[in-house]
């Protein structure tokens, strides 16, 4: 299973939030593409990055920060976070760098926008964050919680072209605890899409659990900042040539 590091972003440091909670902040680092870069040379192959402040406002807040980064790195960086109209999907991917957009809240709430992003960037270019809280889709940067089930919006999403879903249990995240397995499972199960799990990934066993029931590629952040994981457990080809 391919492992990719999360950075996410808020107020311009390197942050997690503890189950998503903005008062419940950790700060790991006063420069994220410092931190960003110190992920590439350990052996990563894509980044995670989410704009923290954008996910909480709608709209992006670290955009120059977030441009230099992907600019800086040589690994393809993926992005999420207060992405909710076409004008800042295009101003990502054409003037940025960046080479895929998350679409979380705007996904439940504009379809129409989804589906034309689809069409016009490019399933490969697209990816919707499908955040969890006991099942339901959670939107607004995680503040609150839809009707909406996990496996209702994928199978809708799917059906307009989405090919990538990045899945997040907000219980597990940043808690150290272990995946979503069951839940993953059933994602996974799923032809023709590729899920991406993320969230409570903190251990070597829960990268091989993963990887048994079909998982190619997973999102960590708390675990690798901790040091619960190391670079040598989520890349140790790149590591055992250091």
């Amino acid at each position: 299973m391919e492992v990719i590091p999360a950075v996410d972003i808020k107020e311009g440091k390197c942050v997690r939030l503890i189950q998503g909670d903005f008062n419940r902040e950790v700060i790991y680092g006063e420069d994220p593409i410092e931190t960003a870069l110190y992920w590439e040379q350990q052996g990563a192959r894509r980044l995670h990055v989410v704009d923290l402040d954008g996910a909480r406002t709608g709209k992006p807040h670290n955009l120059e920060l977030i441009r230099n980064l992907a600019r800086k790195l040589a690994i393809p960086v993926q992005l999420g976070g207060g992405i909710r109209t076409r004008e800042i999907i295009e101003q990502y991917l054409t003037t940025t760098g960046i080479d895929r957009v998350i679409l979380g809240t705007a996904a439940l709430e504009n379809p129409a926008l989804v589906k034309n992003a689809v069409q016009y960037f490019g399933s490969h270019k697209i990816a919707v964050g499908v955040d969890a809280r006991d099942g339901k889709i959670a939107v607004e940067g995680w503040q609150e919680v839809s009707e909406k089930t996990v496996l209702e919006i994928v199978n809708e999403y799917k059906k307009i072209g989405v090919t990538t879903f990045i899945y997040t249990d907000i219980s597990k995240d940043g808690m150290l605890e272990g995946p979503d397995i069951t839940g993953i499972k059933k994602l996974v199960q799923m032809e023709d899409i590729e899920i991406i799990a993320s969230g409570g990934i903190s251990t070597p066993e829960d990268i091989i659990k993963l990887d048994r029931i079909g998982v190619k590629k997973g999102i960590v952040g708390q675990a690798l900042y901790s040091g619960d994981l190391k670079p040598e457990d989520c890349w140790p080809e790149e590591n055992e040539k250091n």
